[in-house]
């Protein structure tokens, strides 16, 4: 989940700030304190980005671990190997 303090930080990398459920509160004075309405729009860029990289994530988490790979290719050779991959590729596909 993107929260608006990490939108802040992709705007300002080094602000030092807090953020609660109420407020946004700038420890270093001399940073520029950003908008609402650029938060907002930094927020909806890093979310568009976020659910633009699920297929990354879901295949991520359905690849066979490196272990199982390496048996597979022992075992296998290439050509199981490249199946085991490709079938969680075509599983989730790049949008």
């Amino acid at each position: 989940m993107i929260t608006k303090l990490d939108a802040i930080l992709s705007l300002y990398p080094n602000a030092q700030v807090s953020v609660d459920d109420y407020q946004i509160i700038w420890h270093e004075p001399s940073t520029a304190p950003v908008t609402e309405s650029q938060i907002n729009t930094e927020l909806a860029r890093l979310q568009s980005e976020y659910a633009a990289k699920e297929y990354q994530r879901d295949r991520a988490a359905e690849y066979p671990s490196f272990a199982e790979q390496f048996d597979t290719l022992y075992h296998g050779g290439y050509d199981a190997w490249k199946a085991t991959i490709d079938s969680v590729k075509a599983k989730y596909p790049k949008p």
